[in-house]
């Protein structure tokens, strides 16, 4: 992680992934499966991820709820969106924010990194670049 995230990180506590976002981490990833073989396969990664509890599950709006406790007693709240853009084709979205004032020092961008990692690694073979 870099400097300038760092010092982004004293200021700001939340981060998200979108199609526009300037940094290749938090670019939406998509991948060639269905929006409801996408949901089963992130549903079930999220579930087995250690030190994230899975809060709330809404399939038909695509959404899963995470909270995460950082080291220094913080907590994270984590919401997945898996979106259906073709029959075939879905996308999925990350958003993280630590509650409380001050900045998280970057924790959200890392979190982010982790969960997709996490899903490349068992979505690997249907990402699209």
């Amino acid at each position: 992680m870099s400097l300038k995230r760092t010092l982004v990180g004293l200021f700001r506590s939340h981060d998200g992934t979108s199609d526009r976002a300037k940094d290749p981490a938090l670019k939406t990833r998509y991948y060639n499966l269905s929006k409801d073989k996408a949901w089963d396969e992130v549903s079930a990664t999220l579930k087995k991820i250690p030190g994230y509890k899975v809060l709330h599950e809404v399939q038909s709006v695509g959404e899963i709820t995470l909270e995460k406790r950082t080291g220094l007693g913080r907590t994270l709240d984590i919401t997945v969106s898996v979106l259906s853009t073709t029959p075939v084709r879905c996308a999925v979205d990350i958003y993280s924010a630590s509650r409380g004032s001050l900045g998280d020092l970057g924790a959200n961008y890392r979190v982010i990194q982790r969960l997709y990692q996490s899903l490349d690694k068992k979505l690997g073979k249907y990402k699209v670049d």
